[in-house]
């Protein structure tokens, strides 16, 4: 039982962290490609560390990857399979 409550828990987080309009977008853009977090900034149109704190949240989730490379940060989806459920859900075709 304390399995399925841990993988309850761990299921729960990711739908947090896609709970907000910011990172779904995020979330579409990674899909086709890692991106740079400047360019993240650039999309979303906040200030760094809005932006920062909302790819935590997603990496926190497990959602997102980053990898550091010099002096930029480039972010990537670790959890591709968030992408098929978000196509189903705008789709209306779940089943």
């Amino acid at each position: 039982m304390k399995d399925l409550s841990l993988s309850l828990e761990a299921r729960a987080k990711i739908f947090k962290a896609l709970g907000h309009p910011t990172r779904l977008m995020f979330v579409d853009a990674l899909a086709n490609s890692e991106l740079c977090v400047c360019h993240l900034q650039e999309m979303a149109g906040n200030d760094m560390s809005t932006v920062s704190k909302h790819l935590s949240v997603l990496k926190e989730a497990g959602v997102v990857q980053d990898e550091k490379r010099g002096t930029f940060v480039y972010y990537s989806l670790k959890l591709p399979c968030v992408i098929d459920f978000m196509q189903c859900l705008s789709e209306g075709d779940c089943g």
